[in-house]
């Protein structure tokens, strides 16, 4: 059984040789969305996103799937068909989701965007805090550290007044 995990281990190491062109399909600003995005689902920072921490994070949201279903959506997202995904599997699962349905994308993920934001927004002023973020994501299950604090904060605030703001179109 080590032995398993000591390949999976070393996949991250062969994939993350992969070209990464994918992040050339993205702006500068979704690139960051969806590094952070990432992030969250590799809750252990390993830099690959298993089903169980894809399933996590889907019932933390509300979504119920069950593991070999996760399974089934990882392996397909992933480039050698495993079940384990890395940040340009990632990008590339969500370009294809965008492509398949363009015209829903925008509209529900501005809707989505929405809804999540006045989740994190406590005191619903319009601005997410630091320590209103930090305590959404302990809400949600998510441990997430002062650094992960930091770059998220760092990522999002567009105007540098050290809060997040949504400004919905």
């Amino acid at each position: 059984m080590s032995q398993g995990k000591e390949d999976k281990m070393a996949l991250p190491f062969i994939k993350r040789r992969r070209s990464s062109s994918i992040k050339k399909e993205f702006t500068e600003k979704e690139l960051e969305g969806l590094k952070t995005a990432f992030d969250l689902l590799d809750r252990n920072q390993d830099g690959c996103v298993t089903p169980g921490e894809f399933k996590i994070m889907l019932n933390n949201l509300g979504i119920e799937i069950k593991l070999n279903t996760a399974e089934e959506i990882i392996r397909s997202a992933s480039h050698t068909g495993n079940e384990l995904i890395d940040e340009n599997d990632f990008l590339t699962f969500i370009k294809q989701i965008q492509q398949a349905i363009p015209d829903l994308v925008d509209e529900d993920l501005t809707r989505d965007l929405t809804a999540a934001f006045k989740v994190f927004d406590l005191d619903g002023d319009g601005y997410i805090t630091r320590d209103e973020l930090k305590v959404a994501m302990e809400m949600i299950g998510e441990d997430i550290t002062e650094d992960q604090l930091t770059q998220v904060i760092l990522m999002a605030d567009t105007d540098r007044d050290g809060r997040i703001n949504y400004e919905g179109k």
